[in-house]
């Protein structure tokens, strides 16, 4: 069964990125692809054994979080061996301007350089999707009201499927 890898540096289990991740693992499983949650702390190996990878993370300074920097630099080992592997990101940030976009773009050019295929949304969040949490006691979440995390993890299971045939 074709499986698809969701790595993101977990905040808990009631960070908005957390419940990302559990939003887009439903959608893998929508299409009946295998999928795997797991936090930064994945090796590279773990990586090339999935067919599909959707990295997360908060945005730091309109890029990626220093744990997952580091997941991405330990992937120099397995350089090569992510061709044609489909990728797709998603991230969270405090404020509208707060780097989502960046973050997003800075992972497609991870993927890019490993030779996956990234999958993007032409009806919606196009580098992928995103949640922002303002700072505050009462500063209350955007959701992603239009389920768009949930169905990036269909489309890039949708994907994943079409390659392995």
């Amino acid at each position: 069964m074709a499986k698809v890898l969701i790595v993101y540096d977990s905040r808990g289990p009631m960070s908005p990125l957390d419940q990302m991740a559990d939003q887009i693992a439903e959608g893998v499983r929508d299409e009946g692809v295998q999928a795997e949650l797991r936090t930064s702390d994945v090796s590279p190996d773990e990586v090339v054994r999935a067919d599909g990878l959707i990295l997360g993370s908060p945005s730091h300074y309109g890029s990626v979080s220093a744990k997952t920097k580091a997941l991405l630099d330990r992937t120099y080992e397995i350089h090569g061996r992510l061709e044609g592997k489909v990728g797709a990101a998603f991230t969270t940030s405090r404020h509208i301007g707060g780097g989502n976009e960046t973050t997003l773009l800075d992972f497609h050019k991870f993927f890019l350089i490993h030779g996956m295929i990234v999958q993007g949304d032409p009806k919606g969040d196009h580098y992928g999707p995103f949640v922002i949490k303002p700072s505050g006691p009462d500063g209350e979440a955007i959701v992603d009201d239009e389920g768009q995390a949930r169905r990036l993890g269909q489309r890039v299971a949708r994907l994943v499927k079409r390659l392995a045939t």
